[in-house]
């Protein structure tokens, strides 16, 4: 009697109690009971929620046919309309430029200098909408329609009947008129007139100082009328036909590909730019360090994406979809073909890549969980009275 008592009174002791429970964790595999920290849904949870078991996303196994299924048209270029457009005629002033006006006298009091100089200079002398400027001396003058070469000849007819022999400059200046604007990843953003020398793209581009981004995510996007349009600075290099001629009013903006993926799992939590234009599943992989070998699992790469009806049809092989659908792409590392899959699948933009943990991982969690309840359950039995 006196035993069992003393059996009931170990059965209710605390370490035992602790032990008990750190056996139930290890031995029972009740890990979800345990509730271990984890960095998400494990593969089979994934699993569960899919279309097959009565979920609402689509899984799908990645393979040659898949990935070319996949694929979808984010090429940029310039429209048609922008490709085939005319040359704007540079050379002649219209309503709204700005001049720059130099003159040089050969006299030491000249009409238009300062004692003792011989040099002067008008700047930004504006073409009003009469197309018309004022000059000292030569009155109002008729400018639009004019070269500057023409333009030059006017004003030194009308300034040699009352100063020797004067020479004349006349260069137009960013303004109103026949100019673009230019913003963003270049060396002096800024508004730029239309020249001979600067006529098309990529002449502009270099006036103002260049590209000061990386080529491979540079990309130019246009603003004309109403509609934009964009092209990767590289086509813009290899493609003669896409150095477009400019128009008065261009605007011009050099940015970078503002494109990003989200990381989630065993390879950390964090928003990923596209360090290239092409980003596939191996080199958004390496973007992020690789796979580490104790936490995560290569069977279980996965790609989040809604779909659109034309792209889930031809992925699913029906055609009776209509909305978009939500899909889950499984990458397996460990296959023989699964290198070649990661290279030749292609990541998007807002796509979300989830890495889960490797089973090893859950253990290790386990083990330390159960060795912290020992632990702990000694230091009770230390400095609990007997």
């Amino acid at each position: 009697m006196v035993a069992a008592k003393q059996n009931m009174t170990m059965d209710r002791h605390p370490v035992t109690i602790l032990r008990k429970l750190a056996a139930l964790c290890v031995c029972g595999g009740l890990l979800a009971g345990c509730d271990l920290p984890r960095t998400g849904p494990s593969l089979s949870e994934i699993e569960a929620g899919s279309t097959a078991n009565g979920g609402n996303v689509h899984i799908v196994s990645v393979d040659d046919r898949v990935t070319q299924a996949s694929r979808k048209n984010e090429a940029l270029g310039f429209s048609s309309e922008l490709v085939n457009s005319y040359a704007t005629v540079t050379d002649l002033i219209r309503a709204g430029d700005t001049l720059s006006i130099t003159v040089w006298e050969n006299v030491d009091n000249g009409l238009l200098a300062s004692v003792g100089q011989k040099v002067t200079l008008l700047q930004e002398i504006q073409v009003d909408q009469s197309g018309q400027i004022f000059m000292p001396y030569a009155g109002r003058l008729l400018a639009d329609g004019k070269s500057p070469e023409q333009l030059r000849q006017m004003i030194t007819e009308s300034l040699d009947l009352q100063t020797p022999d004067p020479q004349v400059e006349v260069r137009r200046l960013a303004g109103d008129g026949s100019s673009v604007t230019i913003v963003g990843g270049v060396g002096a953003q800024g508004v730029y007139p239309i020249e001979p020398s600067t006529k098309k793209l990529t002449s502009m581009i270099a006036r103002a100082g260049g590209v000061v981004l990386p080529p491979e995510t540079a990309q130019i996007k246009i603003r004309r009328g109403g509609a934009t349009s964009s092209i990767w600075l590289q086509d813009l290099y290899d493609n003669p036909r896409t150095d477009i001629p400019l128009r008065s009013n261009d605007y011009i903006i050099v940015e970078e590909d503002r494109r990003t993926f989200t990381a989630l799992g065993a390879t950390g939590q964090q928003v990923v730019p596209f360090k290239i234009r092409d980003l596939s599943v191996a080199e958004a992989l390496a973007q992020l360090g690789g796979l580490n070998g104790a936490t995560a699992d290569p069977t279980g790469i996965f790609i989040f994406r809604m779909e659109p009806p034309a792209v889930a049809n031809r992925v699913l092989g029906r055609s009776d979809i209509t909305t978009p659908q939500r899909f889950a792409y499984v990458v397996d590392l460990t296959k023989p073909s699964g290198i070649f899959l990661a290279r030749d699948f292609l990541i998007r933009d807002d796509d979300t890549i989830y890495v889960t943990e490797a089973p090893f991982a859950q253990f290790e969690k386990v083990l330390r969980a159960t060795v912290t309840t020992i632990n702990f359950a000694a230091l009770v039995q230390t400095v609990t009275p007997n």
